[in-house]
């Protein structure tokens, strides 16, 4: 190997890019695997499922086969959303988890088989294309199959975290983990070559049954033998009776535009509650990386958080409508609360009374995708089907034991989840598709960006390569290094507790944005892709 300082770097600004074909995502490959798709005909549907199929390869520590996700499309004429989101085995309940982890556990473990629930990723791709893609389906993993088999160098920014990932023994131990993704018996070296042959295994049997294999076949056979033999609930039949589910995305008004999320089980909500308490200050009126404008978002997101963690779950056990949770009235109350010389600490209003990737796509014909699949914490469960190399997600932490939670597990319900695709339309007609991966950051992010572009007019690029705040849990929130020492000390003179961290992979999210520019097939877009992570956008 090249005896390369592989941390030595200064700061960079990227450009932002133009064309009238585009996929932005946080690898290279995974990117130039979309791109292709476009070159041979197909449109972005179909070059955001070849993106989605390679990026379970180059970023395995953030998103397998077994994952879920969202997705938010517009078709070229309306707009369309996707929760493909898995719900609990039928033998999960209460008494489930307490019987086997005590009178006093309060939620499913974080790890292990018992945080798995039906994964959704796959049959995601699958409706997509029946519904929207060109290609055949098939096609559409071969790019994936190919680095899979050929092999990929692991990169910078997913080697820190893979490596950060086989030094917690409660993922290494796991059944399966450590056969896969272990090769060296540790985590690759940034620079050494990645093989994962049952994955590109799995990719052919899913590929040439069109899904099938995944939920009633082979594939399913295998994850029903290993959650067996290891002390896990899921089944064949579980897996089997799982259905993506079309929704209409929420949508709330900002600076005349409007901006659209992917309706609860998801936390999109948050986002869009912040903006909405924000409509209520002028922030154009305030320097842009100033503390006052800052400490206003910082607020917002509080107020959002915490109605979201309060009422947000499957739709059916949620106790108010998004609707009513979105309703400017109510809103409006809320950005009262806020004190612009003083950080709090909120609860949960009453609207009854008033270790993530993202990928983005738009072809020329104007159809644009916005994507988003998860483990959820880094590898998931830690569990791993070896042959098929099938990595599993671990959302069943996102449940509760507590009776009186919205979010209490029950059989076949959805978890509360942190994934967000992000939308954006003006006067009816598209904008942007964007998101910004990365726990609960996500909410945070949309929140970030969008404020710079639509308050501020800063371009995508900018407004992703700016310095970013997380708000953590009561005053706590941690920023960037690149943030001017005069605002973070301006957010401490206002009583927050500020921690400045060096990695932004972990706390700060990244985002990948396209802004349709005017018609796709003269003007196309621009598009931007986060330094934070090893991607890049591609035209």
């Amino acid at each position: 190997m090249t005896p390369f300082d592989w941390t030595a770097g200064y700061p960079t600004v990227r450009m932002p890019i133009f064309g009238r074909n585009v996929v932005a995502t946080s690898h290279a490959l995974a990117a130039q695997a979309g791109l292709r798709m476009i070159w041979q005909g197909g449109n972005a549907v179909d070059a955001a499922i070849a993106t989605a199929a390679a990026k379970t390869i180059t970023e395995p520590c953030s998103n397998g086969l077994g994952s879920d996700a969202f997705c938010i499309l517009w078709d070229g004429t309306r707009l369309h959303g996707l929760n493909a989101s898995g719900g609990a085995p039928a033998a999960w309940s209460p008494d489930y988890f307490r019987t086997k982890y005590g009178a006093e556990a309060e939620r499913p473990p974080c790890r292990g088989w018992d945080s798995v629930t039906v994964p959704g990723a796959v049959a995601a791709w699958v409706a997509l294309s029946e519904r929207f893609g060109r290609l055949p389906f098939a096609d559409l993993l071969e790019p994936a199959i190919a680095i899979a088999e050929r092999g990929y160098l692991a990169p910078i920014v997913v080697q820190q975290k893979w490596a950060a990932a086989a030094r917690i023994q409660e993922i290494t131990r796991q059944p399966g983990f450590a056969e896969t993704f272990l090769p060296y018996g540790r985590a690759p070296h940034v620079g050494e070559r990645v093989t994962l042959p049952g994955i590109a295994r799995a990719l052919r049997a899913i590929g040439r049954t069109k899904g099938r294999a995944f939920y009633e076949g082979e594939i399913a056979e295998a994850v029903a033998r290993h959650a067996a033999a290891h002390g896990g609930a899921m089944t064949v039949g579980d897996l089997a009776a799982f259905r993506p589910e079309w929704v209409t995305p929420t949508q709330l008004e900002y600076r005349g535009h409007t901006v659209h999320e992917i309706p609860p089980n998801g936390q999109g909500i948050a986002a869009q509650i912040a903006l909405g308490i924000l409509q209520n200050f002028d922030l154009a009126a305030l320097p842009p990386d100033g503390a006052e404008a800052q400490h206003l978002q910082i607020e917002a997101m509080k107020l959002a958080f915490a109605d979201t963690y309060r009422y947000v779950a499957d739709p059916r056990a949620m106790d108010v409508t998004p609707e009513t949770m979105l309703d400017p009235a109510y809103l409006a109350g809320r950005a009262r609360l806020i004190d612009r010389q003083r950080a709090q600490v909120f609860g949960a209003g009453n609207p009854v009374r008033g270790g993530t990737i993202y990928l983005t796509t738009a072809d020329e014909s104007g159809m644009m995708v916005s994507f988003i699949q998860s483990n959820f914490m880094g590898f998931g469960s830690g569990v791993v089907v070896p042959e098929w190399g099938l990595s599993l997600q671990n959302r069943g932490y996102g449940f509760s034991l507590d009776p009186a939670s919205p979010n209490l597990v029950a059989p076949g319900k959805r978890p509360f989840h942190t994934i967000i695709p992000g939308f954006l339309t003006k006067d009816g007609a598209p904008v942007m598709s964007f998101g910004v991966m990365g726990g609960n950051m996500q909410p945070q992010g949309h929140v970030q960006t969008l404020v710079r572009m639509l308050d501020y007019a800063q371009n995508p690029q900018a407004a992703c390569d700016a310095p970013r705040w997380r708000f953590n849990t009561g005053l706590e929130i941690n920023a960037e290094s690149t943030m001017p020492a005069a605002t973070r000390q301006g957010l401490v003179d206002r009583g927050h507790q500020v921690a400045t961290l060096e990695d932004s992979y972990q706390d700060f999210g990244a985002g990948q944005f396209i802004w349709r520019m005017g018609d796709p097939a003269t003007e196309g877009y621009v598009a931007a892709s986060d330094p934070r992570r090893d991607g890049q956008a591609v035209v």
